[in-house]
């Protein structure tokens, strides 16, 4: 048995943390590989279904009844929903036992519909049904289910008992049954063991010649019977009804319906539903005597346009997250292209309404995978070329058939191709539950010191980085890593400012490929004792010029000033923790480093071949340039002496070319309009007109201070550092 990949491990993290966290919860799966995607939550959905088949006792013992009741138990359960009401105290609300359902709900299935989000509520419903029977839910419909109750707090009650029987004129409603029950039983059998007394009709009784022939005693009993049989036969029609037109079907009429659709109270009448399915949930957790969790697996929601992503996440914001909802939902998206398109979406004006934003105020535990290693893209590799060699031998006249066998074999090869990124045998991942507490309350006792002044003032945000902690925790064990002191700090540092956290790790992973370059290709590590604050204020000022390009990632960074002291007096982190954290760092956005490092790249063209003496300098390399540097650079690219003459007259470094002002340049050095193109082009970059513009930002925004509007001098300043 070989060892588990490190996507077993994180798919093993996150079905460990999600026994734990408290719902309704959301989790942001992030991945640009959709097959990592499926094969992380294939896993975790296995790993979940082991730790739930899990028994804890209670009390000396196991106190959870089956998921799959005999017939007593299933008579039990009908004899509950109809008499009885569940009292909800200390004990049933915090089962150790838990079962989770899993629901799959592709987005691209829905897409067709202007009510997407409408899907969801069908598909929650088909499992409901699934997992505890239709009759099961139309009979809680039916007898339990008040809608009057939603408006009323739940009440946790000092019992030990876990029913209370209904009462119906201060009689249980048990007894009044079996009274009815009983009653005409005793009756028939007197009947038929005496008959009905026959008295004798006196003439004062005879009325138009005719005598009464029902006795004051059946009378009673028709009575007595009457009302009963009218409650019963309004029991059976409110049955029928609801197995007929199933609430699922209901809402697909709804979404067909234009007119119906259209209004305003449609939402309103699913988020009713959903309030429906989570009492439903709340009394079958009293019944079976364990804790109940939908686990909703979103996917594809990238593939959909901008609107209708924007209506899941607000869908998922208003129907699944209810205080009392036992809704698990797990967001597995591209994370570049939803907030490209959410970004896009109409009524994206406020900070609010922006992709980081919006994520931020739904998502309780974002886990972002961490991109494949060497060693994994290797044997990925190795493994994909051995596919292809075995397919090519088989030949692939047997799949030219129809367009749908045609279909049905590209999803099964897709299917198979996302278990390549698996060990084909791996082993057993078991990570010791106590040690994990253990970690995690040493983790969470920091929080007593100096951590608590950098947290915000948000449940929301306080929810993320106490699910994060959990799950950098079991990551570490799972890999065997030595226990780290700080790991709450790290984790805070990547939820509170995840864009300078971001550029730190790409100018660390940019001077080791340097250091590389410049050794040849020998493995050369750099400076690991060196503080993350030095590597940040060494290339602060290249952040600072790209700023105007990166608005909308520093806008999710917290207080400048607090990041200083993080890094520089509290938490002194260095590179060396950073290589060690970087592993299982699953809070932090990768499409953020991605998008600085493209940012950052385009401004680092090498000076190879014809381009050699045109190619735009590094910003790093500009700045850092004094005065004799840039006379040199001057000489290599053959201008004459007399503007590198000026230049030393003026002591223009490379920090006065950067951030002076380029028509002042421009007549101190009295160029002709040649040489200036060309000087302009290797010391400026590109004019504003040439430069490539950055997705999210206008056009007249520019990677250059000289570019940028007076406006932004001290606001853009005071967001990169104090």
């Amino acid at each position: 048995m070989s060892q588990p990949t490190k996507d077993d491990v994180f798919a093993y993290a996150l079905a460990k943390t999600l026994t734990k966290v408290s719902s309704p919860a959301t989790v942001g799966l992030y991945s640009a590989c959709q097959n990592r995607l499926n094969m992380i939550l294939e896993h975790m959905e296995v790993n979940m279904k082991k730790e739930a088949l899990i028994e804890k006792k209670h009390n000396g013992r196991s106190s959870a009844r089956s998921v799959n009741p005999s017939c007593t138990g299933f008579l039990a359960l009908i004899g509950r929903l109809l008499l009885y009401r569940p009292i909800w105290n200390k004990e049933n609300q915090q089962q150790q036992n838990v079962r989770f359902i899993f629901v799959h709900f592709s987005a691209w299935h829905f897409a067709g519909s202007d009510l997407l989000w409408a899907g969801i509520a069908i598909r929650l419903f088909q499992a409901m049904q699934m997992s505890f029977g239709k009759l099961q839910i139309v009979l809680y419909r039916v007898a339990q289910h008040d809608e009057e109750q939603e408006v009323m707090k739940k009440i946790v009650e000092d019992d030990t008992n876990h029913w209370r029987s209904k009462r119906v004129c201060c009689c249980p409603l048990w007894f009044l049954v079996l009274s009815i029950l009983v009653v005409p039983i005793i009756f028939l059998v007197f009947l038929f063991a005496f008959g009905l007394p026959n008295p004798e009709i006196e003439a004062s009784q005879v009325v138009n010649g005719t005598t009464g022939q029902v006795g004051v005693f059946e009378g009673l009993i028709i009575a007595a019977l009457g009302l009963p049989a009218a409650s019963a036969l309004r029991f059976v029609f409110l049955m029928g009804k609801n197995l007929i037109f199933s609430q699922d079907l209901n809402i697909r009429r709804g979404m067909d319906n234009e007119r119906v659709s259209s209004q305003l109270g449609f939402m309103n009448e699913v988020r009713k539903e959903m309030w429906f399915i989570s009492c439903f949930i709340q009394f079958m957790e009293v019944f079976e005597r364990r804790r109940i969790r939908v686990v909703l697996k979103v996917t594809n929601l990238d593939r959909c346009s901008p609107k209708k992503i924007v209506t899941v996440l607000d869908a998922i914001n208003i129907l699944l997250s209810d205080e009392e909802s036992p809704f698990i939902s797990i967001l597995a998206v591209n994370p570049d292209v939803l907030v490209q398109k959410v970004n896009f979406a109409d009524g994206c004006f406020s900070k609010e309404d922006r992709a980081y934003a919006l994520l931020n105020s739904i998502v309780t535990l974002p886990f972002t995978v961490p991109p494949l290693c060497d060693d994994s893209k290797r044997s990925l590799f190795y493994r994909l070329t051995s596919k292809s060699a075995r397919e090519e031998k088989r030949g692939t006249g047997g799949l030219k058939k129809t367009s749908s066998s045609e279909s049905s074999v590209e999803i099964e090869m897709g299917t198979k191709e996302s278990h390549l990124l698996l060990s084909k045998t791996t082993a057993a991942l078991n990570v010791n539950e106590k040690d994990v507490e253990e970690s995690v309350n040493d983790s969470l006792s920091i929080f007593e010191g100096n951590l608590n002044k950098y947290m915000l003032d948000d449940a929301m945000s306080m929810r993320r980085v106490i699910n994060s902690i959990r799950v950098t925790v079991i990551i570490m064990k799972a890999l065997n890593l030595p226990p780290q002191e700080h790991i709450a700090a790290w984790v805070v540092l990547a939820n509170q400012w995840p864009c300078r956290l971001s550029w730190i790790i790409q100018c660390v992973e940019d001077a080791q490929q340097r250091a590389d370059i410049s050794d040849q290709g020998n493995a050369v590590n750099t400076d690991d004792s060196k503080t993350l604050w030095k590597v940040f204020s060494e290339s602060t000022a290249e952040l600072y010029v790209m700023s105007a390009q990166i608005e909308d990632l520093l806008e999710q960074d917290g207080d400048p000033e607090m990041f200083e002291i993080f890094l520089k007096v509290d938490f002194k982190f260095t590179v060396k923790d950073l290589k060690t954290f970087e592993v299982v760092t699953v809070n932090l956005d990768h499409s953020v480093r991605k998008e600085l490092a493209r940012i950052r790249g385009t401004s680092r063209l090498k000076d190879s071949g014809w381009m050699r003496n045109l190619a735009p300098l590094p910003i790093t390399t500009i700045i850092s340039m004094t005065t004799e540097d840039v006379c040199e650079e001057l000489k290599s690219m053959k201008y004459p002496s007399k503007y590198a003459d000026i230049v030393r007259s003026y002591g223009l470094s490379g920090s006065a070319l950067v951030f002076g002002d380029e028509d002042d340049l421009k007549e101190l050095l009295n160029m002709t309009f040649g040489e200036w193109a060309t000087f302009r082009l290797h010391f400026l970059g590109l004019p504003s007109h040439l430069r490539p513009q950055h997705k999210n930002m206008s056009a007249s925004r520019s990677h250059s201070q000289n570019q940028l509007h007076r406006a932004h001098h001290s606001s853009n300043h005071s967001m990169i550092n104090s």
